[in-house]
């Protein structure tokens, strides 16, 4: 059985920077797994697909079933990812049901995420604030943080709570799966 920690929200909230802090304070190796790190290595390049539309659920199957494939060869993982199409909840709830899990909700106020996004320069202009609209909506987590607070706070308080995760851990609870 594996360890997941699953960091949930919007796009520039903070989620690489706050896993990057949780991989430096712990004593113990996580395998850290996002969408981004398959594009920004060239793995991945979405402008190759003619049908992007079409090519998005295979994809995203693919990689929910890699993530279950890690944490079932035994690998510790921090999963950076957003809930934001209707089955991945379910079909990850399935998954991931083996492994102990610390659901992550990572807030950040609008007017925070859209200066991101626009410092970044890498995303879509205005996509942290669509996922800012919906991504929390009918979602309760294990543990919240501040994505605008110091990322070794964050990591600090992720740390902790794995000491005594909660059991079962939210995101595996029926009542909180979106839609």
């Amino acid at each position: 059985m594996a360890t997941i920690l699953f960091l949930h929200g919007p796009s520039s909230s903070g989620k690489s920077t706050i896993a990057a802090a949780i991989r430096s304070a712990s004593d113990r190796p996580w395998l850290h797994l996002s969408i981004d790190h398959l594009r920004d290595s060239g793995a991945w390049t979405p402008a190759a697909y003619k049908a992007w539309s079409t090519a998005r659920p295979g994809f995203f199957d693919g990689f929910h079933r890699a993530v279950a494939g890690f944490a079932d060869a035994g690998n510790d993982l921090i999963l950076e990812h957003i809930l934001d199409t209707p089955g991945w909840h379910p079909t990850l709830q399935h998954l991931l049901a083996a492994h102990t899990l610390l659901f992550i909700g990572v807030h950040v106020p609008l007017q925070a995420l859209t200066r991101r996004e626009h410092r970044r320069g890498d995303r879509p202009a205005g996509s942290a604030a669509r996922d800012h609209a919906h991504v929390h909506g009918g979602l309760s987590y294990d543990l919240e943080l501040d994505g605008t607070a110091a990322p070794q706070a964050n990591a600090a308080k992720v740390l902790a709570t794995l000491t005594t995760p909660p059991t079962p851990s939210r995101f595996f609870l029926v009542e909180n799966t979106p839609g």
